[in-house]
């Protein structure tokens, strides 16, 4: 069968209809409307009305003015909308912040000026890529942080501050009506770290705290045991007074935030070596299952390995965060989607960040859709998935992101076009 005669492919879920969207990072809903963070530029952040979820429709965009930055994150807060300002392919373009020192050292060793052949080989990228790398080099980026926005009229957003953060700026990031809990670099650190603000006025944001891991804080005289920014925060999720921190090839931290001024880590667990995938998001049902605090742990599809597994997703008993211990997991095999070897990514990638059952819904890239019910902690169990058919101009689905109303119709974000509402009929 060829991949233009390969259709939805779904098991109790049902489409409700679709939207032909620029790709998201992130989408949430709040209400009647959606809020989208778009992955590429100059497409920003979207605003829609979903009161009719078979019609839905764009009320309002925001773009960017070029082409270096990406807000691809976005939560949202009565008439207060934040999203991120981060740059767009940046661990690509931060190769070329080497080239300098390349330069001399290859003339040294070649005994020319080197070409750019010569420096292509040496970062591992191709030729064609060394002037724009260059570029960006000497341009240099200094609008990462995050923007905030009134959206009290949905249909004209009106931006009230713009916080700058420091290199890459920010990524996924969490916030509630008092505090933002961004996920960003800060000078003095290497790779992200959790810089907590004051949103009571929203319009001057107020920085309160820091946490990081260990090893990060170089002006504070911390030695990484990574190279470079291997580890460091994704991003960091509350639920009452404790952050729940997915930290990058590292695992998971609890921080108790009791004392917004003074994070505290109380706990940890750390399973990479041996799996190769990253912790993306980490966050325990607010009730307990089976006499236990659960957490759900999903790592993200990143750069598989040929003979490892895909990313997955993990449940942890939680109860005493001193003493951690995973429960179980689960997977999805290559031959529940008709697109895992078509060349992108498949494996996991996220959930909703909420719970109000034990059904996680989880994005798949390639995978779409899987619904699983954790009522039995040690044994999930699938219930419902859903892989849409790749989005105007993409070769398969690439699932990205998900989340579900308070009505329980669930929105399905692509990483590349295009928007799904469904229903759930189990």
């Amino acid at each position: 069968m060829s991949t233009n005669e390969i259709g939805v492919t779904a098991r109790n879920i049902k489409r409700i209809s679709r939207l032909d969207l620029p790709g998201g990072g992130q989408i949430i809903v709040d209400g009647k409307y959606a809020y989208i963070g778009h992955m590429d530029p100059p497409h920003g952040t979207s605003i829609l009305d979903i009161s009719d979820p078979k019609n839905p429709r764009v009320v309002s965009t925001i773009e960017h003015p070029d082409n270096y930055s990406h807000s691809h994150k976005v939560r949202v807060n009565g008439d207060v909308m934040i999203v991120n300002i981060e740059q767009y392919n940046r661990h690509f373009l931060r190769l070329g912040d080497r080239i300098p020192e390349l330069r001399a050292s290859l003339e040294a060793e070649l005994g020319r000026a080197p070409g750019d052949a010569d420096l292509a080989k040496a970062l591992k990228v191709k030729e064609s890529d060394i002037p724009g790398l260059g570029e960006a080099q000497a341009r240099g980026y200094n609008d990462g942080g995050f923007k905030v926005y009134d959206v009290s009229d949905r249909a004209n957003p009106r931006q009230i501050a713009y916080q700058r953060t420091f290199g890459f700026g920010t990524h996924r990031f969490d916030a509630d009506a008092d505090y933002a809990y961004i996920s960003t670099e800060m000078e003095g650190y290497i790779g992200n770290i959790l810089v907590i603000y004051d949103m009571a006025n929203p319009e001057r944001p107020e920085e309160v705290s820091r946490w990081w891991m260990e090893g990060q804080h170089l002006a504070g005289g911390e030695k990484p045991t990574w190279r470079g920014y291997r580890n460091r925060l994704h991003h960091a999720l509350r639920q009452g007074d404790r952050l729940w921190a997915s930290c990058w090839q590292g695992g998971f931290r609890v921080i108790d935030v009791a004392d917004i001024a003074n994070p505290k880590t109380i706990g940890g667990y750390d399973y990479h070596p041996p799996f190769p995938e990253p912790t993306h998001t980490v966050l325990p049902f607010p009730f307990p299952i089976d006499g236990k605090d659960v957490a759900v742990v999903i790592d993200e599809e990143h750069a598989p390995h040929p003979g490892q597994p895909h990313a997955f997703m993990w449940l942890f008993d939680v109860t005493n965060v001193e003493d951690m211990k995973p429960l179980s997991t689960f997977h999805v095999s290559e031959a529940d989607s008709p697109w895992s070897r078509m060349g992108e990514r498949f494996g996991a990638h996220q959930y909703q960040e909420h719970f109000s059952d034990t059904r996680v819904f989880m994005t798949w890239f390639s995978g779409g859709l899987r619904v699983v019910d954790v009522a039995n902690p040690l044994l999930p169990e699938e219930i419902a998935h859903f892989i849409p058919e790749p989005g105007k101009g993409a070769k398969t689905p690439q699932s990205n992101d998900v989340d579900v109303d308070e009505n329980g119709l669930i929105y399905l974000m692509d990483r590349i076009n295009g928007l799904d509402i469904l229903e759930i009929t189990v």
